[in-house]
């Protein structure tokens, strides 16, 4: 289970820059559940995402995760209980070691370390076998380095590398933003069996309406640092993406946004 309780973030606070990014942030996860989190730009989506990582420690408030405080714990320590994905394909992954080194080190995490060449023969076998369920070919590519390969099969192995042990809790951040379509879709597809096949609690970031609707259980709205909408059950359910969009749209009229930030709300819809 996580829990976020009254969370509070302010950026340079004092100062002419004072940004209030989370406002008394709270919401309960249960053990295998999947939420979504939508919002616009600057809504503080990726700050609670963040919070939740221990990227920084927050103002005030909770953060418990099955059972534990974790609110002081550093994002290092978070990291041997949370698994995640980032936007940049680039991240959460050595480039110029192979794809085998990078999932030998994935396989290795939280484990003690010694002097000794971790990539054995068996675990090379381990390695092969889960890189054949992704059905990319991958398993053949073992000795490439991860850097020459195209951003969804990255994002594909690092999703295989966040979710190795099981983690308490799985964050994604927006992590099919920067693919193309084709890659996006296949990505997705396989965030969808891992999650569902290991019963995984997810916490998602997207700009995605169809991803929102059609992924987990739940969705969460943000703006300007709070919660405005929870959905779920029947709700989310019969929920199709210009619904969602009406949504933003209402908060637009509601805080007269410029011009412009209405074209991006538009965009929200992909």
């Amino acid at each position: 289970m996580l829990r976020v309780s009254e969370v509070v973030k302010t950026f340079y606070p004092g100062t002419p820059n004072e940004v209030r990014s989370l406002r008394g942030v709270s919401f309960t996860m249960e053990p295998g559940s999947f939420t979504n989190v939508i919002g616009t730009n600057g809504s503080g989506k990726s700050t609670m995402l963040n919070a939740v990582a221990g990227v920084f420690l927050v103002d005030s408030g909770r953060v418990e995760l099955a059972g534990d405080d974790i609110t002081g714990w550093t994002e290092h320590q978070r990291a041997r209980r949370i698994g995640r994905v980032f936007q940049n394909p680039f991240s959460g992954s050595a480039p110029t070691m192979t794809v085998a080194e990078n999932l030998a080190l994935a396989a290795r995490r939280g484990m003690s370390r010694g002097l000794g060449w971790s990539l054995s023969t068996t675990l090379r076998g381990q390695i092969a076998e889960r890189l054949r369920s992704l059905k990319m070919g991958l398993e053949d590519r073992l000795d490439n380095p991860i850097g020459n390969l195209s951003g969804g099969q990255r994002q594909a192995i690092t999703l295989l590398m966040a979710t190795w042990h099981k983690p308490d809790l799985l964050l994604l951040d927006e992590h099919t933003a920067a693919l193309d379509p084709r890659s996006a879709d296949q990505v997705i597809r396989l965030t969808h069996e891992i999650v569902a096949q290991d019963r995984l609690t997810t916490l998602m970031v997207t700009h995605s309406m169809q991803q929102a609707v059609h992924l987990g259980d739940r969705i969460l709205m943000m703006h300007k640092g709070e919660f405005v909408a929870d959905l779920s059950g029947s709700q989310k359910a019969r929920l199709r993406p210009e619904d969602l969009l009406s949504r933003f749209d209402e908060l637009r009229r509601r805080d007269q946004l410029t011009p412009a930030v209405g074209d991006m709300l538009e965009k929200l819809y992909v």
